[in-house]
């Protein structure tokens, strides 16, 4: 299993629990589909580096997980479906 790590910015106008909520929901794609979370960092609302949309915050949530080469595509197709992520980047890392 390879090593890979997303970050990926939820729009600012939810409560912390809803926030948790979609945490959840994509570590629980990660788990459905083989792959193991190793680590969750919740950064917060920041500042974005330019506005999308009208908006200037986001909340982010950084994810080191490990799992199968097919697994960071269906997780890119989850990030893509929800109107509520901003934006999304899954990288692989270094062995």
């Amino acid at each position: 299993m390879r090593k890979y790590e997303a970050l990926y910015i939820i729009r600012p106008n939810f409560e912390e629990e809803q926030y948790k909520n979609f945490v959840e929901k994509y570590n629980a794609v990660i788990q459905a589909n083989g792959g193991e979370v190793i680590k969750v960092d919740l950064w917060g609302k920041r500042r974005l580096a330019y506005e999308i949309e009208k908006i200037h915050d986001g909340y982010y949530v950084l994810v080191e997980f490990r799992g199968e080469a097919t697994l960071p595509a269906e997780l890119e197709r989850n990030f893509r479906i929800n109107d509520e992520i901003l934006r999304y980047i899954v990288v692989k890392q270094p062995e």
